[in-house]
C-alpha cells in the first residue's frame, strides 16, 4: 500500500539542511558507510567521467554510499545520454526536412528532454538542484545539534 504525500527526504540531506522542519530525525534509518561505490564497468565512457566528477563531491558531502550505486549510475547514464543528444542537436540542428518537404524534429530532441527529466529526478534525490543546495548548511561534514538541550536529548547523534 502506497503512502500519500511527499517522499521522505534522506536524513543525510535533512542534517545538511539543518533540519529546518525540526521534526525528529529517523534514528532507525539505515546508515551505510559514507563511501562512494565502485563505478560500474558497463557505464558509457561519458557516464564514467560524470561518475568521477560528481562522485567525489557527493562523497565529501556524506551523501553517496555503497547502497546508492544503482541510483547514481542511473543519474550518470542519463547525463551521458543527455549530453550526447545535446551535442548532436548543436552540431546538426533540431529539425530535418522530410522527403515530403515537411519540417520534423530530430529524435535527439526527445532523447535530450527525457534524459534531462531523469537527471533532475536523480538530482533531487541526491540534493543537487539549486533549491536543494540553498537549504544545505555547508560545514566540515559533521552535524552538531543546534543547542545544548538538543545535545542532552541526543538530537545530534
Amino acid at each position: 500500500m502506497a503512502t500519500r504525500g511527499r517522499k521522505p527526504k534522506p536524513t543525510a540531506i535533512k542534517e545538511l539542511e539543518g533540519n529546518p522542519g525540526k521534526r525528529p530525525l529517523n534514528a532507525n534509518e539505515p546508515k551505510p558507510e559514507r563511501k562512494a561505490p565502485r563505478c560500474p564497468a558497463w557505464l558509457d565512457a561519458e557516464a564514467k567521467r560524470e561518475w568521477r566528477r560528481m562522485g567525489k563531491v557527493l562523497e565529501q558531502m556524506g551523501i553517496l554510499t555503497e547502497l546508492d550505486m544503482a541510483a547514481f549510475a542511473g543519474y550518470c547514464q542519463a547525463y551521458a545520454r543527455w549530453k550526447e543528444a545535446e551535442e548532436f542537436i548543436t552540431q546538426h540542428g533540431s529539425m530535418i526536412r522530410t522527403p515530403n518537404g515537411y519540417l520534423q524534429q530530430v529524435p535527439q530532441v526527445s532523447i535530450a528532454q527525457t534524459n534531462m527529466k531523469i537527471m533532475l529526478r536523480f538530482c533531487e534525490q541526491f540534493g543537487l538542484t539549486p533549491s536543494a543546495r540553498s537549504r544545505i548548511i555547508a560545514g566540515d561534514g559533521s552535524v552538531e545539534p543546534a543547542d545544548e538541550m538538543e545535545k542532552l536529548l541526543g538530537g545530534g547523534s
